[in-house]
């Protein structure tokens, strides 16, 4: 394969493609970083993620602030929560959705400034 000099040259520099190969993260911090961003690349689940970081809320609140149908806020709670950005805990009849740390720290970055 023919490489253009000046990355072979900083290629070499680094060690190779094996010293970038091997200093990738493990294959399941790649899955769980992609399952992360999938989880938010929903506009949706994105401003549910907003709303409960503002105040943890039953399913029936979090559907009138969305506006979304049960049966479509139930599919992306979903998807937010194997993603660890939510956590449900029952109280009483009802189940109380928060916004996890994680969800916070990404919210937090995605409001800074992109520079």
């Amino acid at each position: 394969m023919e490489i253009p000099d000046p990355i072979r040259k900083s290629l070499e520099e680094v060690g190779g493609i094996e010293s970038i190969a091997s200093s990738l993260p493990p294959e399941e911090k790649i899955e769980e970083l992609g399952k992360l961003f999938q989880a938010l690349s929903d506009p949706l689940r994105v401003r549910v993620l907003y709303i409960l970081e503002r105040h943890p809320l039953c399913v029936c609140l979090i559907k009138e602030i969305a506006s979304v149908p049960d049966s479509k806020l139930s599919y992306h709670l979903s998807i937010l929560k194997d993603a660890g950005l939510i956590t449900g805990k029952q109280e009483g009849n009802w189940i109380i959705y928060r916004a996890t740390d994680l969800a916070k720290k990404m919210l937090d970055m995605c409001s800074e400034p992109i520079k």
